[in-house]
């Protein structure tokens, strides 16, 4: 099977050159996504916020956290006083509603919301040159996408998609379980978690360990994942609302030749829309 045809575009590299886009007052975002087949609910929810930005209406940031936190940095740094409007588990989920900390370093935003790297990511977009020595994943992808943009615009060029290589090291792995094959899994960030734990790669405690933040996305995923595995195997359905538990857990029963049903399929839209395709065609 050719996989790449089901990679999706890579949301968090995207988010970012979106927010750099809107904040700077480009509209190749909006051209870019309306170009996409595919899109997962996080990049239409970055679509529809790049179409009202520069409105006074409310921005829809769909489940997204990133965007949320992003867009409403931007919003108390740049005195726009926008409204937000959210959806699905995001409400319930633990955000900051401080407009002073756009005045913190971001040794000191990465301390807030269980030490989430959003926050001192959205400082990093908007203009704070401070860069850390060993920072976390996603703030790491952060420096590298400003300079990407910067690089990019004093060219006169746009900036370059990227497609999601998280997603894709997963697929890989999950295909050569598939077929038998031994496969050496490194998690690298949070979003590795759920495959990680779900296929004994990782251990729960040292997935706190390592991404304390997994405990504010869609789910507790160190304790859903846990409880999802336990009912997988014991043949209960998976009430999940959270797309990576979906994903991981999907794959678990193929590989384990066990049926798994989930009450919530359609949450794999939030990342990877072509998911349930993807299985369909995979093969031993």
């Amino acid at each position: 099977m050719e996989l790449s045809k089901y990679i999706p575009l890579d949301k968090s590299w995207i988010i970012r050159m979106g927010v750099l886009d809107m904040v700077h007052g480009y509209e190749d975002i909006h051209k870019f996504l309306s170009s996409q087949e595919n899109l997962g609910d996080d990049l239409l929810a970055l679509k529809r916020a790049a179409v009202v930005w520069k409105s006074d209406e409310p921005v829809d940031v769909g489940e997204s956290g990133t965007l949320y936190r992003f867009l409403r940095f931007a919003s108390w740094k740049l005195n726009l006083n926008k409204k937000f409007i959210l959806h699905g588990t995001l409400p319930q989920r633990k955000v900051v509603d401080d407009p002073e900390i756009v005045h913190l370093t971001q040794k000191e935003l990465l301390k807030l919301d269980s030490g989430t790297s959003q926050w001192a990511s959205v400082a990093a977009l908007l203009g704070d040159s401070e860069r850390l020595t060993n920072p976390p994943f996603k703030l790491a992808l952060t420096y590298e996408a400003v300079e990407h943009w910067n690089t990019q615009r004093a060219k006169g060029l746009v900036w370059e998609p990227r497609y999601d290589e998280t997603i894709q090291k997963q697929a890989s792995a999950y295909q050569s379980l598939l077929n038998g094959k031994a496969v050496k899994f490194d998690p690298k960030q949070g979003e590795d978690f759920c495959f990680a734990y779900i296929f004994g790669f990782i251990t729960a405690e040292d997935g706190e360990k390592k991404w304390p933040a997994e405990r504010e996305h869609e789910s507790d995923r160190i304790k859903e994942a846990v409880e999802m595995l336990n009912k997988a195997k014991e043949g209960k359905e998976i009430e999940s609302k959270d797309h990576r538990m979906v994903q991981a857990l999907a794959m678990w029963g193929r590989v384990n030749n066990k049926e798994v049903n989930f009450m919530y399929p359609g949450a794999v839209n939030k990342s990877w829309p072509q998911f349930w395709q993807f299985m369909k065609n995979s093969k031993i």
